[in-house]
């Protein structure tokens, strides 16, 4: 089968379907929110499957490092970092620690973020062809792009393992709660892909503002630094506002044992996520019959 995402035939979008016999009642808010698109989305798995390996092979297709820039871009960030410190003769994280471990470990995730979240933005109209001659639920193109992410953060998981082999940093216990973490970073991702990709199918300016908001979330987010070492505490509960300073906070906690995230800061970037990750279903839901039409 071709990789092409113009070439998805509507035997690939084929699932079985219950019956007509037997009856289904379906029950829909008014919001946009409903059974049926959950359902919908449930009976479509394989598709998000299938265009999350189309899009890991085309991402590498034709380079001659392939999967290693998944490791290689991570890792020459971290030495870039790492000598801007010391030049300026400050370590931005708790000392016991080796920087570029912290760095990876702020990093990683945020890498996770803003790769999904790039592509979750151009999903609907990087699929517009598909769109316009087969019918299947939309959200399966920001949904899968957020996933596909997933396998690029897996792999370049390896260099902050072997970093921390290389310099002895033992995990503690709590490292069992990663996976949590690492799954709010994709909440996130959904969440605002939602959001993003419904409003880059109406106005393709979302497009070059997203990238800007990244690199923006980038060093407002506790990415390069420790939180405790340069945001002072009073404003600690408007910086949580960012719903990825409790995760990354989260991941430094369970990998190396840092400060664990205090209770305030994670309530309050649960409760944004929630908003983000509600508001963008719904308001999905809103524009999704619009988007054959104005795309």
């Amino acid at each position: 089968m071709s990789t092409s995402a113009s070439q998805i035939s509507e035997r690939d979008l084929a699932v079985d379907v219950p019956s007509s016999d037997v009856p289904m009642q379906y029950f829909e808010s008014e919001g946009g929110i409903s059974l049926r698109g959950f359902y919908e989305l449930w009976v479509y798995r394989h598709l998000v499957w299938m265009l999350v390996v189309r899009d890991v092979k085309v991402r590498y297709r034709q380079t001659a490092v392939g999967v290693a820039w998944a490791v290689l871009q991570p890792a020459l960030l971290m030495l870039v970092f790492n000598i801007f410190f010391q030049l300026l003769g400050r370590q931005p994280s708790e000392g016991n620690v080796p920087y570029v471990v912290t760095f990876l470990c702020g990093y990683l995730p945020w890498q996770l973020l803003a790769s999904t979240l790039g592509a979750a933005t151009q999903s609907l109209v990087a699929h517009q062809n598909l769109i316009s001659k087969v019918y299947f639920p939309r959200a399966v193109l920001p949904i899968s792009a957020t996933v596909g992410g997933l396998i690029d953060f897996c792999i370049a998981c390896v260099l902050l393992l072997g970093l921390m082999v290389w310099y002895g940093v033992v995990p503690p216990v709590q490292i069992i709660l990663l996976p949590l973490f690492v799954l709010l970073s994709l909440l996130i991702s959904i969440g605002a892909g939602l959001w993003l990709s419904a409003l880059n199918a109406l106005y393709r300016d979302i497009g070059y503002v997203v990238p800007f908001i990244l690199q923006v979330g980038f060093f407002i987010s506790p990415v390069i630094y420790e939180t405790d070492q340069l945001i002072p505490g009073q404003y600690r509960s408007i910086y949580a506002l960012n719903p990825m300073v409790g995760v990354l906070e989260g991941v430094r906690w369970c990998i190396l044992g840092h400060a664990a995230p205090t209770l305030s800061s994670m309530v309050i970037s649960f409760v944004t996520l929630g908003l983000l990750l509600v508001g963008g279903m719904i308001y999905f839901r809103q524009i999704e019959r619009q988007v054959v039409d104005r795309i």
